[in-house]
């Protein structure tokens, strides 16, 4: 699968990055919700993994613009967040999240999350 990483900390943009990649996806990353929606919009990914915080358009505002564009109301969307209690699950599923992880990611089993998030979609369309 092709996912876009958008992630403003350079570590945790790089481990999810190479957790990813070591996995056999293609990964994209970029640092602000502004520099996401050019990039989805030149490239559509398989699967958007969204930091909320971010520079700029918080995560929040981000989902629910990519939301708003018709190409994207499919585009399976996960939220991740080191503050859950500034950006709750319930709020991010309300915007348009499919998903919504805490960090600390597990490394573990975030390959796995994400291919299942992507069938689970695909499976319910």
């Amino acid at each position: 699968m092709e996912i876009l990483v958008i992630e403003d900390d350079p570590v945790d943009r790089k481990l999810v990055g190479i957790v990813l990649a070591t996995s056999g996806h293609t990964v994209r990353e970029r640092v602000s919700a502004e520099e996401a929606i050019e990039a989805i919009a030149t490239s559509r990914p398989d699967l958007v993994l969204l930091d909320l915080r971010l520079p700029g358009m918080n995560g929040l505002d981000l989902v629910r613009k990519l939301k708003s564009i018709p190409e994207n109301r499919d585009l399976p969307l996960v939220a991740v967040t080191a503050v859950p209690e500034l950006f709750s699950r319930e709020a991010a599923l309300a915007a348009g999240c499919d998903a919504f992880l805490v960090k600390p990611i597990d490394t573990r089993t975030l390959a796995r999350q994400v291919v299942e998030i992507v069938e689970r979609k695909s499976s319910a369309e």
